[in-house]
């Protein structure tokens, strides 16, 4: 068996674990991460695209953020279809200047492992069978093996930032760890097409049919999503029918001005709200998609694992430069209070917008009502952007 030495290990070298290695090998903090899947694999997934102004520094900080600052798009506000009419959410006006960037997850991922690489950060891709062990004891292991030989790291403390169906939380005892779930009847059919997109910012839109997004990658890649039922599968969609049922649902403005073409990637996600808590124990601190799933309907997901990661990192900074561990021991109350607010949010636009399969008329009206309060209130359309910009870390 080959044995290792680190300070952290991190478990999934998604954008949350190869950030948390960076920020932490720029102050001299070692650690180890361990992925199960090939990079190719990693820089393969389609996911948001939408960065709070928070994760935008954060990127910055960890000196991986001149080809974002340099190609992602800054968006001042986004739009609302509804009852056949756009009104635009000002972010910059509410916030006093504060924007979102749009810039693929694969892209950050990108510049992550260009940045792990150029300063010899440590990521072993094809990790397998990786197991926490003595996650309560002063010095927690990890093993796992690698082209069919044992593996070995002797660390300080073990991130486990490995996703939803991840060993991490699993090693969390049942009697210990609870777990806060909402399943949504209903999924986002997404199509990524090399098109121009429909417009210079997102459009959500709500409409009887159900809801659609039409969102960006760049000036030549558009993503745009439609609301399905959790039974449709991707080969009950073609191209076509994913195009036509889209226009149905925007505006006639828009739609008569949608560019369509082939799509070059094509999936059904189904919807749903999780928490798990705590988001530590012993050694072990949880991260991003293994503590929290969030629906995707107010961007929130990639968001929250970069606020988990910047709690840790400072965490860490705190603990091995100054020997205080105050902010590694409030780690889970701290992240979770503001988990919990980002699930209120994304729970709150999921309801806005869609079409609940059994909602009643007085469902539909109610979300009319919501909607037309949303655009004749500045304080409403405040407490929208607010939480859409970031909540402060």
């Amino acid at each position: 068996m080959s044995t290792h030495q680190t300070q952290v290990v991190i478990i999934g070298g998604g954008p949350s674990g190869l950030l948390l290695s960076q920020l932490l090998h720029r102050t001299g903090i070692s650690s180890i991460v361990l992925e199960k899947h090939t990079r190719e694999h990693v820089l393969g997934r389609i996911r948001a695209g939408v960065l709070e102004h928070g994760f935008v520094n954060l990127m910055r900080e960890a000196g991986c953020g001149a080809r974002m600052d340099r190609e992602g798009e800054i968006h001042e506000g986004f739009h609302i279809a509804h009852q056949g009419q756009l009104d635009r959410v000002d972010l910059a006006k509410h916030t006093g200047g504060d924007t979102v960037m749009v810039y693929g997850q694969t892209e950050v991922t990108r510049d992550l492992y260009e940045a792990r690489d150029a300063m010899g950060g440590t990521v072993i891709h094809e990790a397998q069978n990786v197991q926490p062990h003595a996650l309560r004891d002063v010095h927690p292991f990890v093993t796992w093996e690698q082209n069919g030989e044992a593996q070995r790291a002797e660390c300080d403390f073990i991130v486990g930032a490995d996703g939803f169906h991840g060993v991490s939380r699993k090693s969390i005892p049942s009697d210990v760890l609870k777990e806060y779930e909402k399943v949504y009847p209903f999924g986002w059919l997404g199509v990524l097409s090399e098109t121009p997109p429909v417009a210079e910012e997102l459009i959500y839109a709500r409409h009887e049919r159900g809801f659609a997004l039409c969102s960006l990658r760049s000036r030549v890649l558009s993503r745009y999503y439609i609301q399905v039922p959790l039974t449709d599968r991707v080969e009950d969609w073609s191209d076509a029918a994913f195009w036509q049922e889209l226009k149905r649902r925007l505006p006639e403005e828009v739609a008569a001005g949608l560019q369509t073409g082939p799509s070059i990637e094509k999936s059904i996600a189904p919807l749903r709200s999780f928490v798990a808590e705590p988001m530590r124990y012993g050694n072990l601190f949880l991260a991003g998609d293994a503590a929290h799933i969030v629906p995707p309907t107010g961007a929130k997901g990639l968001n929250l694992a970069a606020s988990d990661i910047h709690y840790l990192y400072h965490g860490f900074l705190d603990h091995y430069l100054k020997g205080d561990s105050a902010g590694l021991d409030s780690y889970s109350e701290q992240a979770l209070a503001r988990v919990w607010k980002a699930e209120r949010f994304s729970w709150w636009m999921t309801n806005l917008l869609h079409r609940a399969p059994e909602g009643s008329e007085t469902d539909l009206r109610l979300q009319r009502a919501d909607l037309d309060y949303l655009f004749s209130s500045d304080a409403a359309q405040a407490s929208l952007v607010e939480n859409y910009v970031g909540l402060p870390y």
